[in-house]
């Protein structure tokens, strides 16, 4: 037993005054004379007795009367040890898009919230994390509106990241109650594992759905049975086996395709779909589905393509870049090396080097700030070359020349893996013609080559947007001009030195834009749809900034770039489809987790651990009680 005014017990000893008034006889006697003493005695003895104890009941009734008064004033009760020990308690609750299914008609996270306000106790203080919020020594009265108009969140902590926050916020006090209460789905996912810390009560409450349904449009790319721009393929997933699913494409607000997925009884499906050409698309694909809604819309886009500027620098004029870079998709130039116009290299994408028998210094310096700004830079060199003169741009790019051999080499392996290659062949192909030299220079250290000899010694070496040919490609020393490696090759290099814009963005990966900007200084670019505005992390390099959308923007849609009143580019973003799959946890038989079966259930038991069995009202009944024993007493006890 426990009290919570002991002090007021020291009355107790204020008892001692009634039993020392009884035992000690403080009233004086008058001596009376009587003749018939007999009699007198007679009744003086049975007087006595009567009086002596209707006395000790009402001391012994009164003395309880006070000792239950006293005791009940000093407010006795019954509670387990833990009462005593100041509690923090931590909620996290999850409202990443897998919340979003629903448990009757209300989403889960709907529904934990409504839970919480509900049986939480409401003064208490808390500390109430979501995936994206943090609300710290506060009470659920004064967050209540912030969690009725909590939003959804396309981040989603590990198990093991919401252990090491709550943590965290806990004070380090450590003779504290720790309880940490996870509400969430508890989805099952690659980051997903169960690793409660044992200085916590960890409470994981699981929300289940009422059907585990959904349908989701995962992932949308240009048809690689097609090399136009005009073909998109779209790839849709659901958590059920499905006959079909009807979804419609739109540009802007105008419809251009509906149509259905055939599932066939699977739970993956694709739908090809023609868009139109030429045409700027800003695309939107959207489905009915009663499950996760975030998953149920996809946004793209396809911008009119830019031209790839490319300029040739040659000693001999040639003619068989300009056949490979038409005028459909570069813009493509060559001067002279000596009537160069040294302006014109900071506006390039790719600058080939064709042949030069001397590279003036100018020349170096200016190459070597164009390829640090993002540019491309091709070299084929001249049979006739200083190669102290040559190592000198080369070794900027860790290349450096040994000496001219003029044995006759075959071109005879090729590296599938490189982007160059990675989409031209359909197989690896082991034994064609091969492509013959009859000059080239070796390198003074071992490289990864994209195209080899026989020897094993490379005759093309690419990276870091620079690619060198160690032997010419006039028809004298090498019919490489002639293969059929020769338009791959070079086409894919001007194409790789300005990186168009994909279909579309995940919302949360480091993606990166390249948006030219020619006769704009200290442009400041910005992405805005019809709500919100962003200013991503951004690169100046020559006339093109480089965008970086690894933290902006936090919502899908369709975007405009744009510097003040001109627009660059439309960028569709995209959440990642991650809490698209609805598959869960298995909680039970988790060691150092409690499970309670829901949220209010939870909040009851902690509600019984922290109570008091209080007993003073037990005691004012029985200090009333005394109260009329001692009435019955006096009234008839003669």
């Amino acid at each position: 037993m426990h009290f919570k005014h002991p002090e007021i017990l020291w009355g107790l000893f204020l008892l001692l005054i009634p039993i020392l008034i009884h035992l000690l006889q403080l009233r004086r006697f008058k001596k009376t004379a009587f003749t018939n003493v007999k009699m007198l005695q007679q009744v003086v003895a049975e007087s006595q007795k009567s009086r002596s104890l209707k006395k000790w009941l009402l001391l012994f009734t009164r003395m309880l009367l006070f000792t239950a008064l006293i005791i009940a004033f000093a407010q006795p009760f019954f509670a387990k040890n833990t009462v005593f020990k100041n509690k923090e308690t931590i909620i996290y609750l999850d409202n990443s898009f897998s919340m979003q299914a629903k448990k009757g008609n209300t989403s889960l996270l709907e529904v934990a919230v409504q839970e919480i306000v509900k049986n939480a106790p409401k003064n208490t203080p808390i500390t109430l994390f979501t995936n994206n919020n943090t609300f710290s020594n506060t009470t659920i009265a004064a967050i209540q509106n912030d969690l009725l108009s909590l939003n959804f969140s396309q981040n989603q902590l590990p198990l093991e990241a919401i252990t090491l926050k709550a943590t965290s916020l806990f004070s380090t006090t450590s003779n504290s109650i720790k309880n940490l209460i996870v509400i969430s789905d508890f989805q099952k996912n690659k980051e997903a594992s169960l690793k409660p810390s044992k200085e916590l009560n960890n409470y994981y409450i699981q929300l289940a759905p009422s059907k585990v349904e959904n349908i989701a449009i995962d992932s949308i790319f240009y048809s690689p049975e097609s090399n136009e721009t005009t073909t998109i393929k779209i790839k849709l997933s659901a958590s059920q086996d499905l006959e079909n699913q009807p979804i419609s494409v739109y540009n802007g607000d105008q419809l251009i395709a509906k149509t259905a997925a055939e599932f066939n009884n699977t739970k993956s499906a694709s739908v090809t779909i023609s868009l139109p050409e030429n045409d700027l698309i800003l695309g939107k694909i959207q489905l009915e589905d009663a499950g996760l809604k975030y998953d149920n819309q996809f946004f793209f886009s396809r911008n009119k393509k830019e031209k790839v500027r490319i300029l040739e620098i040659y000693g001999v004029e040639t003619d068989y870049l300009e056949r490979i870079y038409t005028a459909e998709e570069f813009e493509y130039q060559k001067n002279s090396i000596a009537q160069l116009n040294y302006s014109l290299i900071e506006s390039q994408h790719a600058i080939i080097l064709n042949e030069l028998e001397a590279l003036p210094e100018a020349l170096v310096q200016a190459l070597h700030l164009f390829t640090q700004q993002g540019g491309t830079l091709i070299v084929i060199p001249n049979d006739d070359i200083t190669i102290t003169n040559y190592n000198t741009l080369l070794s900027n790019f860790g290349v450096r020349l040994n000496q001219k051999i003029t044995t006759s080499q075959e071109i005879t392996h090729i590296n599938f893996d490189h982007p160059i290659y990675s989409n031209v062949f359909d197989q690896k192909v082991n034994n064609f013609q091969y492509p013959e030299v009859k000059t080239y220079y070796s390198l003074g250290a071992k490289q990864s080559p994209l195209l080899s000899y026989a020897s094993n010694e490379p005759f093309l070496l690419g990276k870091r947007g620079f690619y060198f040919f160690t032997s010419p490609l006039s028809s004298e020393f090498s019919n490489f001009k002639n293969s059929p490696l020769i338009v791959p090759t070079l086409y894919n290099m001007g194409v790789e030195s300005l990186k168009q814009q994909e279909l579309y963005y995940t919302i949360g990966k480091n993606n990166s834009v390249t948006i030219a900007v020619e006769g704009i200084n200290d442009a400041v670019l910005k992405i805005s749809n019809a709500t919100n505005e962003y200013i991503p992390q951004q690169q100046s390099l020559n006339n093109k900034i480089v965008l970086n959308f690894n933290e902006v923007p936090s919502e899908d849609g369709l975007f405009t770039v744009k510097n003040k009143e001109t627009n660059f580019k439309h960028l569709g973003f995209n959440y990642p489809r991650t809490e698209s799959n609805l598959t869960y946890l298995n909680l039970e038989n988790s060691k150092d987790i409690y499970t309670p079966t829901s949220i209010s259930d939870l909040f009851d038991t902690l509600e019984k651990d922290d109570s008091k069995n209080e007993l003073w009202k037990w005691f004012v009944i029985l200090a009333l009680l005394f109260g009329l024993i001692e009435i019955g007493i006096q009234k008839y006890l003669k």
